[in-house]
């Protein structure tokens, strides 16, 4: 399977959101985002490497990367395999004594252990296909952060249409302010309402 290469677009959070975050990532060769939803300390964790601030001493992620230097494995590749009923799962690729392993790891850990160790990203085409969400123009993080609070608070509620038809158009409008939080909210809301009409009509 051919993965896609992906990096870090950013970081967006707002005060509704009840302490999480949503880490964005985005096609190298590809207008496509896929956010997901973290918690408030992997996003601390992400956000002091790519600012390249040392905290004075270790976090759990740095132990992480040292314990990996003493032990000479070599972290090789970080990849988000897997979608299930919301969930995301991922694999950190490594290589020691010349063997290839890999280790079950939540995306945020696997995240912030590959920005440590400048490993490259990637995502599996499936997951991409189901949970990616096509941009127009390159992210402003900035934008998303100022914008999700009140994309989360405002917008009245349509009239007409399925509560489906509803919130793909919330969605959509969500991903042209860029606030890719609120979207993958509404990604996940609309994918379980699907899961929900397809039992239903079993």
């Amino acid at each position: 399977m051919d993965f896609t290469r992906v990096d870090i677009i950013g970081l967006s959070t707002s005060p509704s959101s009840g302490g999480a975050y949503a880490l964005v990532l985005g096609e190298v060769e590809g207008n496509r985002r896929l956010p997901i939803i973290i918690g408030a300390f992997e996003a601390q964790a992400i956000a002091l490497e790519l600012e390249k601030i040392q905290p004075p001493r270790p976090m759990t992620h740095d132990l992480l990367r040292d314990t990996f230097d003493e032990l000479e494995v070599d972290v090789t590749e970080v990849v988000i395999d897997e979608l299930r009923e919301g969930t995301f799962f991922a694999k950190i690729r490594y290589r020691h004594n010349g063997d290839e392993h890999q280790l079950d790891s939540r995306p945020s850990d696997a995240v912030a252990l590959a920005v440590r160790v400048e490993a490259p990203i990637f995502v599996a085409p499936a997951v991409l296909e189901e949970a990616g969400i096509v941009a127009e123009d390159e992210a402003d993080i900035s934008s998303i952060t100022e914008q999700a609070e009140g994309a989360s608070s405002g917008a009245e509620e349509e009239t007409g249409g399925t509560q489906l038809e509803q919130m793909q158009k919330k969605l959509e409008e969500a991903v042209e302010k860029e606030d890719y939080e609120k979207a993958a909210e509404l990604r996940d809301e609309i994918e379980r309402l699907k899961q929900e009409q397809e039992q239903n009509q079993n």
